[in-house]
């Protein structure tokens, strides 16, 4: 399993250090409830990708690593936990009946993003993606009640995922250490110039709010 979390790991790295060059900084407004899978993330902190980092730099690596953590815990359960595997085979026939699954098949750089932007105060959606998933949702049967015993039985088994998930998320970190030089020359590289002349264009504009033709002195 080592060799292996070491291999996907790389494997995950060069990804993310190949999609790198095509980064470019958000021209929209910023989202105020920071990501749940970032803010705070030990795998980021494991990466030396710090809160100095934009977020969508941050997020196709944190999204990378999650899936090799999914991957492995599906194994295992497969494997160990029947209850909660027959739970997800469950669910996952479900969710294949919603006829519109929008949050699916994404690249991993928008994968578990909010499926729509903020609100701007005063001007409503007509619409949201999300409501619509909601809509699909709502017209696919629940699933069957599970008895007392089984619901104790099913979260004996979350919790050993869980235990499981956490494993492996200490192991990634350990294996994430020693690719941290080659993921900050990454960022040196392709993000820190932007960030820089995105900084030197707000000094510029601050600098000189009113050009000559909107009536600005000229210096004596």
């Amino acid at each position: 399993m080592e060799r292996s979390l070491e291999t996907q790991v790389s494997q995950a790295v060069d990804a993310w250090l190949r999609w790198l060059p095509r980064w470019e900084p958000a021209t929209h407004r910023g989202r105020i409830a920071p990501c749940r899978r970032c803010f705070g993330s030990p795998v980021l902190s494991a990466a030396g990708l710090g809160s100095d980092v934009p977020h969508g730099v941050q997020h196709g690596l944190s999204t990378r690593i999650k899936t090799i953590v999914d991957h492995a815990v599906a194994e295992y359960t497969s494997q160990n936990l029947p209850m909660l595997q027959a739970e997800l085979d469950h669910q996952a026939a479900r969710n294949r009946a919603r006829s519109y699954r929008p949050a699916e098949n994404l690249e991993p750089e928008f994968e578990g993003l909010p499926l729509d932007p903020e609100p701007v105060p005063g001007a409503p959606f007509l619409f949201t993606i999300a409501g619509m998933a909601e809509e699909a949702e709502a017209n696919v049967p629940e699933l069957p009640p599970l008895s007392p015993e089984a619901k104790a039985a099913l979260r004996q088994e979350v919790g050993l995922a869980d235990d499981y998930a956490n494993m492996i998320g200490r192991e990634i970190c350990a294996v994430l250490l020693r690719h941290r030089l080659r993921i900050q020359a990454g960022v040196a590289q392709y993000v820190e110039p932007q960030i820089a002349a995105m900084l030197d264009e707000l000094t510029r504009s601050l600098d000189a709010p009113f050009g000559p033709e909107l009536g600005g002195a000229e210096p004596s």
